[in-house]
C-alpha cells in the first residue's frame, strides 16, 4: 500500500512542478530513479525511447511505463493519473480566470518568465541523455550536426524526425553486430 502512495505522491509532484512538456519530466524521474530505486538510470532512457515513438505524451507515457515497472498494473494507472491530475486542475482553474487578467501585466511577465525555466529542464535532459545513452561517436556527430542545422536553417521537422530514425536505426544495427 506505501509503494501505491508514494507512486502517487511523486507523479503528482511531477506533475505539477514539471513546465515544458513530458521532456521536461525527466529531471524528476530521474531524482526518482536515484532516490526510490524503482527503476534504473539506463531504464528509464529505455522508457524515455519507447514513450517517444508511442502515441500521446512523452510525460503520460512515461509515468504508466515507470508506474507498471514499479507498481504493476496499479501502479501504472496511479502513476498516470497522478501525472495528469495537476495539469488537468491548473488548467481547468487558469481557464476560468485567465480571461479576467490576460492583459495584465504581471501575468504577461510570468508567462515570460516560464520559458526560460522550460528551456532550461529540457537542456539539462538533453545533457543527462547524451551521458546515458549508448550513443557511438557516429550519433554525437549526427546529434550535433542536427543541433546546428536546427539554428542555421529552418527545415521540416519531418526530415529532421526521418533523419533521427534513420540514425537510431543505424546506431543499433552496429550496436547489434558489435560494433
Amino acid at each position: 500500500m506505501m509503494l501505491y502512495l508514494q507512486l502517487f505522491w511523486q507523479f503528482f509532484q511531477i506533475g505539477i512542478f514539471s513546465f515544458g512538456g513530458g521532456y521536461a519530466t525527466m529531471p524528476f524521474l530521474y531524482e526518482i530513479a536515484d532516490k526510490f530505486h524503482w527503476y534504473s538510470p539506463s531504464e528509464l532512457t529505455n522508457m524515455l525511447a519507447v514513450s517517444s515513438i508511442t502515441p500521446g505524451p512523452v510525460g503520460v507515457n512515461v509515468a504508466t511505463f515507470a508506474g507498471f515497472n514499479s507498481g504493476g498494473v496499479l501502479g501504472s494507472v496511479l502513476a498516470t493519473t497522478a501525472v495528469i491530475l495537476p495539469s488537468f486542475i491548473i488548467v481547468t482553474i487558469v481557464s476560468k480566470t485567465l480571461e479576467k487578467f490576460k492583459t495584465n501585466r504581471m501575468v504577461k511577465g510570468a508567462i515570460r518568465a516560464i520559458k526560460p525555466a522550460g528551456c532550461a529542464l529540457l537542456t539539462s535532459v538533453g545533457i543527462k541523455l547524451l551521458f546515458t545513452s549508448n550513443l557511438h561517436l557516429f550519433g554525437t556527430l549526427i546529434l550535433i550536426a542536427l543541433i546546428i542545422t536546427s539554428f542555421v536553417k529552418k527545415l521540416d521537422p519531418l526530415l529532421y524526425l526521418a533523419i533521427t530514425a534513420a540514425a537510431g536505426l543505424i546506431i543499433g544495427y552496429l550496436n547489434w553486430i558489435g560494433i
